[in-house]
């Protein structure tokens, strides 16, 4: 599923090419989405113009004068820039169409989102209760360290929690960890101030580098432009079991905790 880094990534790529102008049609070619995608949509978004391209966690936000479209991309969508009149292929479902350029939503699965937010887009219940977002300021060591105590529940849990922070996925979660040097099956009530300022900072290290990298593509994602990720070939933990540590040169293991595969080196991430 494509996380903060391949969102923000998408975001970047888009951005420039729709901001500030005027939305000349809406092609819906499949509603059947995660969630139907509204029946209205052409008639809200009509000759309106976009007023700015931003995201909230997992979210691509469309701001008009009226409200927001709002934009999940699943498991496996991709949101890309292409000329307005390029033939659609079996899974791009969604053409936001900008005069000579379109906004295509590809979705091979279908769990991505458009939906129509009026007003505010932060009071749509998608958003209106997540956690802060990992690289601001509000989330640092401190928060990490008030919103784990009493928690026996692993901390690589808590950092894919959106109510404590939002997009960190399993992918970046795993990373983030071990560069922080802490096991992910730990208790998040047992790290202490000092453990969880350095993992704060660690995770926003390693959504920068993914930034930087243009996400990673282990399967379907690629941004704005059509060009894949590369952070996947900076990876320490994620997807490595088997391997040897890029650290210590001992051997990445895998277990599975809350149904996803969680990857660490022994060594270098004790209990």
């Amino acid at each position: 599923m494509p996380e903060l880094p391949e969102v923000e990534t998408t975001r970047r790529g888009v951005e420039p090419h729709v901001e500030g102008r005027l939305l000349t049609a809406v092609l819906v070619r499949n509603p059947r989405l995660r969630q139907p995608v509204p029946a209205d949509l052409a008639a809200l978004l009509g000759g309106r113009r976009l007023l700015s391209v931003s995201r909230r966690a997992k979210y691509l936000l469309f701001a008009f004068d009226h409200g927001s479209l709002i934009v999940h991309l699943g498991m496996s969508g991709s949101l890309r820039v292409v000329e307005a009149g390029e033939p659609a292929g079996v899974h791009d479902h969604v053409d936001l169409v900008f005069g000579e350029r379109a906004l295509r939503l590809r979705d091979p699965r279908r769990f991505g989102m458009v939906v129509w937010q009026p007003g505010e887009a932060a009071a749509h219940p998608l958003l209106a209760r997540l956690g802060p977002e990992p690289l601001d300021e509000a989330f640092n060591g401190a928060w990490l360290y008030q919103v784990s105590r009493g928690l026996r529940a692993p901390i690589k849990h808590v950092l894919m929690d959106g109510h404590k922070v939002v997009g960190v996925g399993n992918i970046y979660a795993s990373e983030s960890l071990f560069r922080a040097r802490i096991h992910p099956l730990e208790q998040a009530g047992r790290i202490g101030l000092s453990r969880c300022e350095r993992l704060a900072e660690a995770v926003k290290e390693t959504l920068q580098a993914a930034i930087a990298a243009g996400g990673s593509t282990l399967r379907d994602f690629v941004g704005g432009d059509g060009q894949p990720g590369y952070f996947q070939q900076q990876y320490f933990a994620y997807g490595r079991d088997g391997q040897a540590c890029r650290v210590c040169g001992g051997e990445i293991s895998r277990v599975v905790s809350g149904q996803r595969a969680t990857y660490f080196c022994p060594a270098c991430q004790r209990r």
